[in-house]
């Protein structure tokens, strides 16, 4: 594919500028053609106002009409061929596996949402009919359906090039519920986003959607940011990425005239907490779980393990040090650009210096050509230093974890508490732990939006029953999940029919 560099706008392309940027391979450092030129204002202003226009026909598409739209997209994602996971691997220093995985996910979510559309479950249509003789009142015909809400801004992350980005949840299902979507691409891999755009753009003529759908811009997410969250004509916003991203685009949301909700996946340290009956039989296995989970894609997942909570003694003792050695034996892989591997050693070095930490496995960094390499790190520290240290219940984006000696349950249910909000909370236990600590094990439900027993918190299923999101700050809104078919509610609204005659209503709210 001859990649352009320009912005989609719709169905036509941004103009270059003076200032175009390049995408780097972290591997080697080399950087990529072609260079890459930031919307303008003006360019972002119009892709939001095609929007707007879109809407007005878009949101009226049948069911499925749009899940051909959405075959259509993952059909034409993976026309692309070879080139794509290439791109994929020069962008993100991630290996083949992890590119073509990522875009069987993608084009698995979107064929997932146009199957929801084929079924009644996604709206809910309700119909409770007239009762001209209930008394004290009579009740009229009342009948419920959910609309889409509007136009969507979605701000992809640097970690997920496919599966999370241009095409990736947010839009799919944004597209679902009939909202268009303007994307603002990550830095990191715009040719990546390039070709999926492009692959969006192709399905919209070949299904005859409205030209403004569906736009693309790359360039600095500071200047046209702003742009797409405080524009009229956008209605909601999806981002994943950091905490203070996230919530700098909350507070503008709602900020507006018109405030609108923004669906913001942010900070999680999915707290892992192993019982003592379960650590005494799976020590061995324990650790082999937690190395490959901590380490998996550099540790540059929202649900990397940044926290383990362990009882005291020689047992926990046995366990650490066996996890430090296997972790010391892990090679310094790239991370997916200079700032993410800048902001792992930063964090590191937060923990190594705050009260009470020990260091357990801390290498001296190890950059490689590109400057991005990254290898595993171990600290522990007992419950009070940590209860005392605020520096130490915030996530540290790469393959460390933290281990937290507690002493009993009433510790482990105090840190929990600590780190608040997450997407997830593991635990490792047997009958007798699960017996021992029931009331510990139902408090984890307010916490975490996914709870995990004996198992790794990494590796989320797109399924029907996932949940992606929590309480505040793992999301902006603990109501919704962005993985899953039930992530198209968050850009649906409901709206009740009272009395209409039945020409009126909308088909699925017909007798």
């Amino acid at each position: 594919m001859n990649l352009k560099g320009l912005s989609f706008i719709g169905p036509r392309r941004g103009q270059p500028t003076d200032k175009p940027f390049h995408a780097a391979n972290p591997a080697s450092g080399k950087g990529l053609e072609p260079p890459y030129h930031g919307a303008t204002v003006e360019e972002a202003e119009e892709a939001c106002a095609l929007a707007g226009e879109a809407f007005r026909t878009f949101r009226r598409t049948t069911p499925a009409e749009r899940a051909a739209f959405l075959r259509r997209i993952a059909d034409e994602i993976e026309g692309i061929g070879d080139a794509l996971p290439q791109r994929y691997v020069e962008e993100s220093g991630l290996p083949a596996g992890r590119a073509n995985g990522e875009r069987g996910r993608t084009c698995g979510q979107l064929r997932m949402f146009a199957a929801a559309l084929e079924s009644d479950g996604w709206n809910r249509p309700l119909i409770e009919p007239a009762q001209p003789d209930r008394e004290p009142l009579p009740k009229p015909d009342t009948r419920l359906r959910y609309i889409a809400l509007g136009p969507v801004a979605v701000f992809g992350p640097a970690n997920f090039p496919l599966a999370f980005t241009v095409a990736g949840g947010d839009t799919a299902s944004a597209l679902a519920a009939g909202c268009p979507v303007v994307v603002k691409a990550h830095s990191s891999h715009p040719g990546v986003s390039e070709m999926v755009g492009a692959a969006i753009r192709k399905a919209i003529d070949a299904c005859g959607m409205h030209e403004g759908v569906f736009s693309l811009l790359f360039g600095s997410g500071s200047k046209i940011g702003p742009v797409l969250v405080n524009h009229p004509a956008v209605k909601a916003v999806g981002f994943t990425g950091s905490q203070s991203v996230g919530r700098s685009l909350f507070d503008l949301a709602a900020a507006r005239p018109d405030p609108i909700p923004v669906f913001a996946e942010m900070s999680s340290i999915n707290p892992v907490i192993l019982f003592p009956g379960r650590l005494a039989e799976e020590a061995d296995a324990i650790v082999d779980g937690l190395y490959g989970s901590v380490t998996l894609g550099v540790g540059q997942f929202c649900t990397n393990p940044g926290l383990v909570l362990l009882p005291e003694g020689a047992a926990a003792d046995a366990f650490a040090e066996k996890l430090a050695a296997k972790l010391g034996a892990h090679d310094a892989a790239p991370m997916l650009n200079r700032g993410t591997c800048e902001g792992y050693d930063a964090g590191l070095e937060r923990l190594a210096k705050t009260s009470g930490v020990e260091t357990l496995l801390r290498p001296e960094p190890e950059h490689g050509p590109g400057g991005c390499h990254a290898a595993p790190a171990l600290f522990r520290v007992g419950a009070a230093d940590f209860l005392k240290a605020d520096p130490l219940h915030e996530e540290v984006f790469g393959p460390v974890t933290l281990l937290v000696r507690c002493s009993d349950a009433d510790t482990v249910r105090k840190v929990i508490t600590a780190v608040s909000g997450q997407l997830t909370v593991s635990f490792h236990a047997n009958a007798s732990d699960v017996s021992a600590n029931a009331d510990l094990i139902a408090d984890l439900e307010t916490f975490a939006g996914r709870l995990v027993c004996n198992g790794f918190p990494t590796g989320v299923d797109v399924s029907a029953s996932m949940v992606h999101g929590g309480p505040y700050p793992a999301t902006t809104d603990s109501r919704f999940t962005s993985v899953g078919t039930r992530a198209i509610d968050r850009f649906l609204r409901p709206v009740c029919y009272q009395s209409f005659p039945p020409e009126a209503l909308p088909p699925e709210l017909r007798d």
